[in-house]
């Protein structure tokens, strides 16, 4: 990739099969208070066919060496310069146009460097113990089974919320599929860099694209993949439901259950990191807490505690909530006080915004009480620290705790954690003092990607 920071924007062009590719007319990018800060080339439909079509003829990566280049490409990521950005300038840049603190981009810009570099290690987690990866294993001559893609090429329409969500497509290269990742148009500096790097370090360029387009060509990505991975919210799980190929990443609802045996004083800090961590912008962070007994005064301490956090512009390094376009603040703010109306407001209840008066706005911290762990608004799950506080009893059994990407449990009792443990729409249990933003290389997000990328084969004989 050739140096693109001249004098005024940055250019990102997408990353195609022959280099990189600038349109004639790249569209702005713009930061929370409304500034250009970049100019983003969004390729046509007839571009993306091509650009798959080239992914599909291409070989898989190269197993010799794997290690070696990942690790190379991690260390680009953390600390090059990438399409002619150093790090700090790319910090910067996300955090201003996203509205990510800076101390929470700096610190994805470590993990997702550790997650570059072991790559091949955590996709292999998630091969089962009765299938060897490849035909040479000699266990295949006696008749054996063997861990082997379902498809050749992997699309990615990934979202802008959060720099850490480009993790998870690095398993699939490793596996042997050429990837092609559709940015956000809100945040695209980070599939910019991560790809950059990744081709830095030997990645071919007809084994990995960059393929910034608008919805109507995002579709086209999407169709001439044999696997992909879309985000959005509950529409976008509702129109991939029954698209097998498809695997969508919609809204987290992480929870917090706290039962009578527990006392919750001893995990407050926990809790409230579990909220506001990340800004309270990941789908691992709670949006829920259901507490067995009086909820009320779990809900006035996690509002103290929050109430207390400072309204600063993304880049400051003393920042640690998100910030928006003031328009999208009073936006979100309204749909707020429209879902909680009739919940106890302990914080947020005047509204969420505070206007920084450059355009751009803070969200500031809500915590809602209700009456019934069944209600609706615990479904509501919005970019900032948000939580609903809710009475939850033995009665209500497993059914509120549903629907949930993790869910933290602060309980001694070992019977309801295997009923947690057994229940499918549960995707993660943590038991005990984790909060709910803990991942780690190798440990599954939601599932192993590779349930979704692999099958096991019944091979006997000899190559």
């Amino acid at each position: 990739m050739t140096a693109t920071r001249t004098e005024g924007p940055v250019y990102l062009d997408a990353l195609g099969p022959r280099g990189p590719y600038r349109t004639l007319a790249p569209t702005p990018v713009t930061d929370v208070a409304g500034a250009e800060v970049a100019r983003l080339s969004l390729v046509p439909p007839v571009y993306v066919t091509r650009a798959m079509a080239a992914l599909r003829k291409a070989e898989p990566l190269d197993t010799a060496g794997l290690d070696a280049l990942l690790t190379a490409a991690g260390e680009a990521f953390a600390s090059g310069t990438i399409g002619g950005l150093g790090v700090r300038e790319y910090e910067h840049l996300v955090s201003r146009v996203s509205g990510t603190p800076l101390t929470v981009v700096r610190a994805a810009t470590q993990g997702t460097a550790r997650f570059v570099a072991l790559a091949r290690v955590s996709a292999e987690r998630g091969r089962p113990q009765g299938a060897a990866s490849g035909l040479r294993d000699e266990a295949v001559r006696r008749g054996h089974a063997v861990w082997a893609r379902r498809g050749e090429v992997f699309a990615v329409n990934a979202s802008g919320n959060h720099p850490g969500v480009h993790r998870l497509w690095l398993e699939a290269l490793a596996l042997g599929y050429r990837v092609a990742v559709r940015p956000s148009r809100r945040e695209p500096f980070t599939p910019y860099r991560l790809v950059g790097a990744l081709r830095q370090a030997g990645v071919r360029e007809d084994q990995l694209m960059l393929l910034p387009t608008d919805h109507r060509a995002a579709d086209t990505v999407v169709r001439d993949a044999d696997r992909a991975v879309v985000y959005g919210g509950d529409d976008v799980v509702a129109r991939y439901a029954h698209d097998s190929r498809v695997l969508p990443q919609g809204p987290g609802r992480t929870k917090i259950l706290i039962t009578a045996d527990t006392d919750w004083r001893a995990h407050l800090d926990t809790i409230v990191g579990s909220i506001s961590d990340e800004a309270g912008t990941a789908c691992v962070n709670a949006t829920a807490v259901l507490v067995e007994g009086d909820p009320a005064p779990v809900a006035e301490a996690i509002a103290e505690c929050l109430s207390v956090l400072p309204s600063l512009p993304p880049q400051d390094e003393r920042a640690v909530l998100p910030v928006c376009p003031l328009d999208r603040a009073v936006t979100i703010s309204a749909h707020l006080r429209k879902v909680a109306a009739g919940a106890r407001a302990w914080l947020g209840g005047d509204g969420v915004v505070d206007d920084l008066g450059d355009g751009s706005a803070v969200l500031r911290p809500a915590v809602h009480q209700v009456d019934s762990p069944g209600a609706e608004s615990l479904r509501t799950e919005l970019p900032f620290p948000c939580v609903w506080v809710a009475p939850w009893s033995r009665a209500d059994g497993i059914v509120p705790l549903r629907d949930t990407l993790v869910l933290s449990a602060l309980t001694h009792d070992g019977a309801l954690l295997d009923a947690l443990l057994a229940e499918p729409t549960i995707a993660n249990l943590y038991m005990g003092d984790h909060p709910t933003y803990w991942m780690a290389p190798g440990v599954p997000h939601d599932s192993y990607l590779s349930d979704f990328l692999m099958r096991s084969k019944a091979v006997v004989g000899a190559p």
